[in-house]
């Protein structure tokens, strides 16, 4: 199994950075431009585990994921693929937002496992990590600063 992984320091606290982020269909809001289009099926909220949205990259290609778990507590979520163009399986992907106490930041964390071809793992730990998640993440870096 793979894993690729992410973390940043976001210069707001960490209630604001979650709400920020908790709507599972908010994703067109603060990935600057990486995802272009949301919407939740079967008219669920975006914080109701079991819920799946379904969005479009800016490249066109079209996803489905579900919400596997959403917790305000621990100002998390994680989700899985139900469609991807992505040559991957067992896809589960967490997003998490950790209180930075010297200085009222907040630590985001988003990392996902996966299985592919052996020969793939590179290429889609630097696709999820670099690309993917970062790119997000400097969004919301962006958009707090």
């Amino acid at each position: 199994m793979a894993r690729a992984y992410t973390s940043t320091i976001v210069n707001a606290p960490a209630h604001e950075v979650w709400a920020y982020l908790r709507d599972f269909n908010h994703l067109p809001v603060w990935t600057g431009g990486i995802v272009v289009s949301s919407e939740i099926e079967d008219g669920l909220a975006g914080d109701q585990v079991g819920s799946v949205r379904s969005f479009k990259l800016g490249d066109g290609e079209h996803l489905r994921e579900r919400l596997l778990s959403h917790s305000d507590v621990q100002r998390a979520y994680s989700y899985n693929f139900e469609k991807t163009p992505f040559d991957v399986d067992n896809y589960h992907a967490t997003l998490k937002v950790t209180p930075v106490t010297d200085g009222d930041l907040s630590f985001v964390e988003w990392s996902t496992t996966f299985d592919c071809d052996r020969d793939q793992i590179d290429h889609y730990v630097d696709l999820f990590s670099n690309e993917v998640f970062q790119g997000a993440l400097n969004a919301v870096k962006d958009h707090f600063s």
